[in-house]
């Protein structure tokens, strides 16, 4: 368990005790929930950028198995030296 000090003007830190937002237990709550969106916020903008990749100069399925073949035979001879 990690201990975590935080410093907030007086008046939110009061408004924030009054409320009970200054347990443990909210507090994990709220990060946890923020790091959630956080997270769906960067998988839709690596959606977003993904959709807008020019799809014209991608490699076909076979390319890739050549490179692949390539790649492990140069790994291959080197390794063997």
């Amino acid at each position: 368990m990690t201990t975590v000090q935080i410093n907030l003007p007086d008046q939110l830190a009061q408004e924030a005790q009054l409320a009970g937002l200054l347990t443990s237990d909210t507090i994990e709550r709220i990060l946890r929930e923020q790091l959630k969106s956080q997270r769906q916020v960067e998988l839709f903008d690596a959606m977003k950028r993904m959709a807008a990749v020019d799809i014209t100069n991608t490699m076909s399925p076979e390319e890739v198995a050549e490179e692949i073949r390539v790649m492990r035979t140069e790994r291959r001879a080197k390794n063997a030296n």
